[in-house]
């Protein structure tokens, strides 16, 4: 998409980033770790960078695990959301329902596109194994996919719907996610 910040395209009247951060919020997520130079100083979330940049979703990850310190200062539960999402809200919710469902050794939750593909940027995940993950992987996960990061571990995943799922990748995407926010807007309006 000619190099823009992703997370900063509005949908439905705010950034995907704004939305992604206030499903979380709205969820009781706190803190909320979001690994990207500083691109809104005026969200309330914590800003923190892989290094080197631009290593990729599992260095992402592995950066958001390392900047908690000490295991007793991360949340049970982490949410795992990338920031071009239009439905992030959705699927958050869709996510912490599924939560009292699993089985006790479960260590997560994802949601996956109609094919059965996870979206392992979709998902909530247990911190403890998410971090142990983390730890494990060689050279800080530098360029590493996400599935490197979590396919070793217990998850659920769940299929969901394209529009749930679905992230912006392309000018198209992003006028699709326009469209398809307009009537929810108009729903919503009082």
């Amino acid at each position: 998409m000619d190099g823009v910040a992703k997370p900063l395209l509005e949908v439905g009247g705010r950034t995907l980033l704004e939305a992604a951060a206030s499903a979380v919020r709205d969820a009781g997520c706190h803190p909320i770790t979001v690994v990207a130079d500083v691109l809104d100083p005026t969200l309330d979330v914590s800003w923190v960078r892989e290094d080197p940049p631009f290593g990729g979703p599992a260095a992402a990850i592995v950066a958001a695990c390392n900047s908690w310190g000490e295991a007793a200062n991360a949340p049970e539960w982490t949410f795992v959301l990338a920031c071009d999402l239009p439905a992030a809200g959705r699927a958050v919710a869709m996510l912490r329902e599924a939560l009292p469902l699993l089985p006790s050794d479960a260590d997560g939750v994802c949601l996956a596109d109609p094919s059965g593909r996870p979206q392992w940027l979709t998902g909530l995940y247990r911190s403890t194994a998410l971090a142990a993950s983390a730890a494990a992987l060689p050279d800080r996960g530098r360029n590493a996919p996400a599935r490197a990061l979590l396919d070793d571990l217990a998850i659920t995943v769940l299929r969901a719907d394209a529009d749930m799922t679905h992230d912006i990748d392309t000018w198209e995407d992003l006028t699709s996610a326009r469209e398809h926010a307009r009537p929810r807007i108009a729903e919503e309006t009082p």
